[in-house]
């Protein structure tokens, strides 16, 4: 008998001692040269089987309006590359140290596998591989595509069922592709270490440059790192560092043993440094240069139905999908909210600076900026939410909007019949009738007459729908909701999208028009719009289009409906126009175009509102302090370098919005706003200069409002 049969009976003989299926090693010949013999092959069934192939976790890469990267998102950093964007000594380098033979064999290496089956026999487990690249390539994907923990252990177990099932995928992995396809697949689902998955990674990753590009020495590194990664990862250290450089120099020396380079070349080789550069990997909100953004687009496809039908779902197309998204934002309207809120708001204070620019008719949000850096560095102050945005896109509570919200109030006055000119006399307080005419939209009396709500813009007598929106007067708002109705008034702030900030429901109290709903930029910019937009109010829209791994692409289109007459939305546009010229923001002034807009100040200067538009754009701005704007006022502050007594809508938040509209719109035609129905809207109805008589006898007393007054 030769000695290769001896050899095989003793391996069958050490087998059965050990208590081990004999046909575990009876390997019929498949592909290459392979040994002809058989023992117990059909009870394994070592036959090729199909193998699931679940495309490898690709970064998704984030895109701005005009094509400019802005993030990336991933599970496992990976970027697929074809064949021929691999270099041929990267290609050389790692078939000479995994798999030297792998050209000639079949789906399985006979010599290695043998071997390696006569080292686990006599040891009683699996402590040697012998693995192919193919049956390499098979366990990584049943790694890849592992769902639960225990998958994955399944992927990883040292058995010889396992083992077993590897190479009948292997076998069917030989029969469908060429051995180029299977090397490419290979390199491209490989581990390297520091977080890099994939040649092109890893060559990003580890020296700065692309696959295609690796030198000799590059690709040994890239070569020997597969094998043991953790061990060997260049970013834990020096003794890791130290091991890489060791493995590298055995891929050389194996690569000159093979003939594959002169010695000359591998002593050259090992004679330079490690060169390890740990090129940063893109991705992530924190490392975006648009981080609110970001955080925004992220939330928006984690909670949206329309780019998944769960919540898994849509997280593992995000993090694992290979997407390009490309978004709305504009590069040139973000620097310019950027430097408008620089200007005026150091990232250095502790009230925060927050803007939102929405495109009207489509609600794209155009810009998201904030006076502080995105992160959780709180020797940086930097701020770890989305200021900008409400709860459902990673913000927080927002803050009161103020006397923004008396636009709402106003509109509803308009759809109700009043002409501008229309009035009441507004008294130097105002306290909600005993017999409460306020109802929320439940049908149920709200309304506390023991406080009084005054002014803290505008003075008492008889005002307009213009006149008192110019001067922001509360007491005239709180006389015309008691008019309109509060579920009125309510009703039309819903209908242009607004919401609380903490996805709570709205409180519907008789302070309604005063703002006391804590809201975020996005929402009150939205609102804006869709009144610059003549009443079509827009969700708010981050992403245009989508194309998958495969150059599929799906887009998105705006979702629009017409929540006023587009009469109506005219009428309330020039009133707000007259802010600039005749209230409250008549000493900032306006911007050069037609434009509109509302200032807000809450009670006591909690927090600060501008929200404006033109036509082509609108915008909100707020401010206020994250650790608590009640119990931290806009009193007696110092805020970009200048202190204020108090802050108001007109002191930082409507110059903020000035700069950054005339920067934002620089080189867009101006477009004017479209003339009012005069017969609808112009001169009084009936009675409507009949001034309610001035009250006599003693003032009422004003009552400061408490924490729990429903204010915040």
């Amino acid at each position: 008998m030769s000695r290769r049969g001896t050899k095989i009976i003793r391996l069958g003989a050490a087998g059965a001692a050990a208590g081990v299926l004999v046909a575990a090693i009876a390997i019929p010949a498949v592909g290459g040269a392979g040994f002809g013999f058989v023992t117990a092959a059909g009870e394994v069934n070592l036959k090729p089987a199909d193998l699931a192939e679940p495309p490898p976790a690709e970064v998704t890469i984030v895109r701005d309006a005009k094509g400019g990267e802005i993030a990336r998102f991933y599970e496992e950093y990976r970027e697929v590359v074809g064949f021929d964007e691999i270099s041929e000594t990267m290609k050389t380098a790692i078939v000479s140290i995994e798999d030297f033979r792998f050209y000639e064999h079949g789906a399985i290496d006979i010599e290695g596998t043998l071997r390696a089956f006569a080292t686990n026999l006599q040891s009683g487990r699996v402590s040697q591989g012998g693995s192919s690249i193919t049956q390499q390539y098979v366990k990584q994907v049943l790694l890849n595509s592992a769902d639960t923990e225990a998958e994955r252990n399944a992927a990883l177990e040292a058995s010889y069922a396992r083992k077993l099932n590897e190479l009948r995928y292997a076998m069917g992995i030989e029969e469908k592709y060429t051995k180029d396809q299977i090397l490419e697949k290979y390199l491209n689902i490989a581990y390297f270490g520091a977080g890099a998955y994939g040649v092109e990674a890893a060559a990003k990753r580890f020296f700065g440059g692309s696959a295609a590009k690796l030198t000799l020495p590059q690709a040994a590194t890239l070569a020997g790192a597969v094998q043991d990664p953790n061990a060997t990862d260049p970013n834990l250290g020096k003794q890791h560092r130290e091991r890489l450089l060791k493995r590298r120099n055995v891929v050389l020396d194996r690569m000159a043993e093979l003939g594959k380079i002169t010695t000359a070349e591998a002593a050259k080789a090992k004679a330079t440094k490690l060169g390890y550069k740990g090129t940063q990997i893109p991705g992530g909100c924190e490392s975006s240069k648009y981080p609110y953004f970001c955080l925004y687009v992220r939330h928006e496809i984690l909670s949206n139905p329309d780019f998944g039908r769960t919540a898994k779902a849509r997280l593992t197309m995000l993090n694992r999908g290979g997407l390009t998204i490309r978004t709305t934002i504009d590069p040139a309207m973000q620097a310019a909210a950027d430097r408008a809120i620089k200007r005026y708001v150091h990232a250095s204070d502790e009230p925060v600076a927050s803007e939102a620019l929405v495109e009207p008719g489509t609600g794209a949000i155009r810009a998201m900026a904030a006076s502080r850096r995105y992160g959780r560095s709180a020797a940086r102050n930097e701020i770890s939410y989305n200021v900008v945005a409400d709860a459902a896109h990673g913000g927080g509570i927002g803050f009161q909007p103020g006397s923004t919200f008396k636009t709402f109030t106003l509109i509803t006055a308009l759809e109700e019949g009043m002409k501008l000119d229309d009035g009441l006399t507004a008294g130097a307080g105002y306290r909600a009738p005993a017999y409460s005419t306020f109802k929320n939209c439940a049908d149920q009396s709200v309304g506390d007459p023991t406080h009084t709500v005054t002014n803290d813009e505008g003075s008492p007598g008889w005002k307009t729908l213009r006149s008192g929106t110019w001067d922001s007067v509360n007491t005239f708002f709180m006389e015309l909701e008691e008019r309109v109705g509060l579920c009125d008034t309510v009703k039309t702030a819903k209908s242009l999208g607004i919401r609380r900030a903490d996805g709570k429901k709205l409180q519907e109290f008789e302070t309604f028009t005063l703002g006391i709903n804590e809201a975020d930029p996005v929402t009150v910019a939205s609102a804006y719009a869709a009144i610059a937009a003549r009443g079509t109010y827009c969700a708010p829209m981050v992403i245009t289009h989508i194309t998958d791994r495969n150059g599929k692409t799906t887009r998105y289109r705006p979702k629009c409906r017409e929540a006023l007459e587009p009469a109506i939305a005219d009428a309330t546009a020039e009133v707000l126009s007259g802010v600039f010229t005749k209230g409250t923001m008549s000493g900032v002034g306006g911007i050069g175009r037609d434009a509109a807009g509302k200032t807000g100040t809450t009670d006591d200067y909690a927090s600060a509102w501008f929200a404006g538009f033109t036509p082509d754009l609108a915008a909100a701005v707020s401010l206020g302090d994250p650790r608590g704007s009640q119990r931290h006022k806009l009193t007696g502050v110092t805020i970009g370098g200048r202190y204020y007594g108090a802050v108001q809508g007109a002191s930082i938040p409507g110059p903020i919005w000035k700069d950054t509209m005339m920067s934002a719109l620089r080189g867009v035609e101006p477009t004017a706003f479209t003339p009012i129905d005069a017969a609808r809207f112009e001169g009084c109805g009936e009675g409507c200069r009949q001034e309610k008589p001035e009250e006599s006898g003693e003032a009422t007393p004003e009552v400061t409002l408490g924490p729990d007054d429903i204010l915040e």
